[in-house]
């Protein structure tokens, strides 16, 4: 049995109570911006829509856990490159060895992107096993773009009907580029609170409690079953 002195603190309760996020912009374009621009922004929306002050921030959320701060600004940012996603480094191992592996061993590996292939693949794979149509996934792409001219941040911002996102060009297979994901440049930030700043503030109206979360990644049998769709 844990002694007083070694059993970790009692977790303590946290709200969100602003968020803020740039638009996502195409990598190397006229609108691009480095990494401190988009930042900035993102934390300055945060903090207004919080309605709190800079200066009301403690630290960075990595320490909030451990009930060192009642304020913390957490924020991510990235900014990538034009064009698919290439496998660059012949150098080193490659992250996603295994996975190529994977893919190799069912169908084999092209000289298209890779993102392409292993999406592509996973859905080949799924039409074998349960008949799935290649109007499945294309609804997949209506679905996005009719979504993407309600959201002010989307990178693209148009409708297409589904016979434009299947008569659109191919990428690989039948995944054509109004199915693919762009790269994009951007950036995202919320302030998070413990219960006594969100009450000190006066924020009750707009603290939204985080009550769980969960993280999983690749385990060994993500690849044991030489599956496409399971990794």
């Amino acid at each position: 049995m844990l002694s007083s002195e070694c059993k970790p603190p009692a977790l303590r309760r946290v709200f969100v109570v602003g968020v803020g996020m740039t638009k996502f912009v195409k990598p190397g374009g006229a609108n691009s911006r480095d990494y401190p621009d988009l930042a900035k922004e993102a934390g300055q929306k945060a903090l207004a829509d919080a309605q709190i002050p800079y200066s009301a921030v403690e630290q960075a959320c990595v320490g909030y856990v451990y009930g060192l701060a009642n304020c913390t600004l957490a924020l991510g940012f990235e900014k990538m490159e034009k064009g698919s996603l290439q496998l660059k480094f012949s150098d080193r191992t490659n992250p996603i060895d295994k996975h190529l592996d994977v893919l190799i061993n069912k169908y084999g590996l092209s000289a298209h992107p890779v993102a392409p292939q292993i999406f592509g693949y996973a859905g080949k794979e799924h039409m074998e096993k349960y008949g799935t149509k290649i109007e499945h996934f294309a609804k997949i792409g209506w679905k996005n773009h009719k979504h993407s001219i309600n959201n002010p941040y989307s990178q693209f911002q148009e409708e297409y009907s589904l016979h434009e996102i299947m008569a659109s060009r191919r990428i690989f297979d039948y995944l054509t580029v109004l199915q693919c994901c762009p790269t994009s440049d951007g950036a995202a930030a919320a302030v998070l609170a413990s219960e006594e700043f969100v009450r000190k503030c006066g924020l009750e109206s707009k603290a939204v409690e985080i009550l769980a979360q969960e993280m999983v990644t690749d385990l060994p049998s993500t690849f044991e079953e030489k599956s496409v769709i399971k990794m």
